[in-house]
């Protein structure tokens, strides 16, 4: 595996690996590797040539008060499990590397995907993920993109951004890898003490609440909407900040369940804010539902 700091030397690795005909597969991430992350490689490694992982953690996509300073940092530690999954290259740039003084180019996708859920929570946030990611492609030069569901506004984000700009990168959505007890994975989740943590499955057992609901026939998004955040509230020590039901494909309103559904939630437990989210496939039809 070969770690690579400099722009202009990745993209030349990356038109070498064009000119002798090889499909690359790209998992980006800010690092602190978990199994959801090493998931995406192994992904990428079944569907691609070689796979390039970049490491780095993003300045442009958190906010004034967010936790860009103490985001976990451990670079030896990650380049030794990407090594051990099969990553032939790990791109991990500094700062100044990717934002050079006086850069001042950003990209946006605006509109209904952007305005709710984190869009809403984190203002600023998107603009700073669709930049970041766009560069790292033009660097990277990937055939396909790894990324997780459990930031699935972020991957349907990313498509548009592709179809509009037409970058012709393949965005694919890997399930959410959990914990034993149902936690989604998250690089965060080591800022949790153990009450927090254990406070935190509050999340998963809301959606799951919610998806039960569904399954029982339920198709009135309000009521199901209602359901997760009873759950939620039902905790003392979980804040929540959105929880949704919506079109899984545009993350539109619905007046009832049918088609793609994303039940999402994201709360703040102690200091820290976590997301998770199921996707469906709800068939109504009258007094039935399948998912």
């Amino acid at each position: 595996m070969k770690v690579v700091a400099s722009v202009k030397e990745m993209q030349e690795i990356a038109l070498k690996l064009r000119r002798e005909g090889k499909n690359v597969g790209f998992v980006p991430t800010m690092g602190y590797l978990h199994a959801g992350h090493l998931s995406l490689v192994k992904n990428a490694r079944a569907e691609c040539d070689v796979v390039v992982m970049s490491i780095f953690v993003n300045p442009l996509q958190f906010g004034p008060q967010e936790d860009f300073a103490v985001y976990p940092r451990a670079l030896e530690r990650d380049l030794e499990l990407a090594r051990a999954e099969g990553v032939a290259y790990v791109f991990a740039p500094a700062e100044e590397e990717m934002y050079p003084e006086g850069y001042c180019t950003h990209v946006e996708v605006t509109g209904p995907l952007t305005e709710k859920m984190c869009g809403r929570s984190r203002p600023g946030h998107f603009r700073g993920v669709t930049t970041v990611v766009l560069k790292l492609f033009q660097v990277v030069q990937p055939v396909r993109a790894y990324f997780g569901q459990k930031d699935a506004q972020q991957a349907l984000v990313i498509k548009k951004m592709c179809r509009d700009l037409n970058v012709p990168v393949e965005i694919v959505t890997c399930p959410i890898v959990r914990e034993g007890d149902g936690l989604a994975l998250s690089s965060r989740n080591v800022y949790l003490s153990a009450s927090e943590r254990e406070a935190a499955l509050a999340l998963p057992r809301a959606l799951e609440a919610g998806r039960q609901l569904v399954a029982k026939g339920e198709h009135d998004p309000q009521k199901v909407r209602a359901k997760i955040l009873a759950v939620l509230t039902d905790s003392p020590l979980v804040e929540v900040d959105y929880v949704e039901v919506c079109d899984g494909q545009n993350l539109s309103d619905l007046d009832q369940l049918a088609g793609p559904v994303l039940l999402a939630a994201a709360v703040r437990v102690g200091k820290t804010r976590l997301i998770d989210n199921i996707y469906l496939e709800v068939h109504h039809v009258p007094n039935h539902v399948e998912i």
